[in-house]
């Protein structure tokens, strides 16, 4: 489905930074750990994501647990799942495409700090270009679908997908009209799993 809307600024976003994943790659005994609030460079690894985004968007809320306290150190809406039994990143993008008050969805995963200050700024060019109801990004040959900008009407179809045991983001980007963002900078995009990642980064600067 193509849309034929006023291409989507700033005020029309609404970025959703995903932090309910089990955290299980990151954690010594492989039990699971909450990944967003381990600290990188000083502080916790969700703070960068949130900072490198805030300017870019309308408002930032976070797909997390709403019962768990340490997320009031951000001040931001917390959104849990609408569908139970953690079935990945999908579940936390569908949630805000169904509560989002703006036209746009911005998904972003937590553990991406080093995210473009343009990146919200190349997708809506890509939009206009290609008059897509969904936008994701790409460097090279790898996709990172879980950065995407989406339109709010793809609740309902994201709804549908998830109940047919659809998991796959690619597979569900696919059924619509759907463009990628080019970037060159594949060190942007990094998103760290695990503890010798998230050091070998915190090294570099």
């Amino acid at each position: 489905m193509a849309v034929d809307l006023v291409p989507p600024d700033r005020s029309q976003i609404t970025a959703v930074v995903l932090a309910g994943g089990l955290g299980r790659r990151m954690s010594a005994d492989g039990q699971g750990t909450n990944k967003a609030m381990i600290p990188f460079q000083q502080q916790p690894l969700i703070a960068h994501v949130i900072e490198r985004i805030t300017p870019q968007v309308g408002s930032v809320i976070i797909n997390a647990d709403p019962l768990d306290l340490q997320w009031q150190t951000f001040g931001l809406p917390v959104l849990a799942d609408l569908i139970a039994d953690r079935p990945g990143p999908l579940a936390g993008i569908h949630a805000a495409l169904a509560v989002a008050t703006t036209p746009w969805v911005l998904s972003v995963p937590c553990d991406t700090p080093r995210l473009p200050t343009d990146l919200v700024e190349r997708m809506i060019k890509t939009q206009v270009a290609c008059r897509a109801d969904r936008v994701s990004v790409r460097c090279g040959t790898q996709s990172h679908p879980v950065i995407a900008l989406l339109h709010r009407s793809l609740a309902e179809e994201l709804q549908r997908y998830l109940s047919q045991g659809g998991r796959r983001i690619e597979t569900w980007l696919r059924q619509g009209s759907w463009a990628q963002t080019t970037f060159d900078d594949e060190s942007a995009f990094v998103n760290l799993n695990t503890m010798d990642e998230l050091r070998q980064l915190e090294g570099v600067r």
